[in-house]
């Protein structure tokens, strides 16, 4: 049996918080505003996840209100997520996640995101698809007052 998950986050880009993707620190004068460390990439996938098996969403299981969560590195979350895959008895058969940035150039980052996903997934990097693009001056992602991600899954029964 197979289930199907989709998900998308979006954070607003402010001075003063590290831009973090995939796990990744980039070097960039910008990041994410958020309760967590705001990593979009790990929210839209953690999130596809949760509504892959009906579990509600990230909000549910990791409060915004919850002060102990303040600054969470979000593959925690993730670690949190996948466990409760795991305790229905998937697996992930594959993720296909797509970034969108106007600047900083994320292409340098992307197998390093790839292999931080499939070693929490403890899956292959095959089963891991991670693109960018920008939203070609368009909007506040366009603008780059904003960074998102969305993000497809097909988790398999074990």
């Amino acid at each position: 049996m197979y289930r199907v998950g989709f998900s998308k986050d979006i954070h607003r880009l402010v001075s003063g918080r590290p831009l973090i993707l995939g796990g990744i620190h980039i070097p960039f004068h910008l990041g994410e505003d958020a309760h967590s460390d705001g990593d979009v990439v790990y929210h839209a996938i953690g999130e596809s996840i949760l509504g892959a098996l009906a579990l509600g969403d990230l909000g549910h299981h990791f409060p915004p209100e919850d002060e102990s969560l303040k600054n969470i590195d979000s593959a925690l979350i993730m670690k949190k997520v996948i466990s409760l895959m795991k305790e229905k008895g998937y697996e992930l058969s594959n993720v296909d996640v797509h970034i969108v940035l106007e600047k900083p150039r994320l292409a340098p980052y992307i197998s390093e995101m790839r292999k931080n996903v499939a070693e929490l997934f403890a899956s292959e990097i095959s089963n891991v698809s991670i693109t960018v693009g920008t939203n070609e001056g368009v909007g506040d992602v366009g603008l780059n007052k904003a960074v998102e991600a969305v993000s497809v899954i097909l988790l398999k029964k074990v």
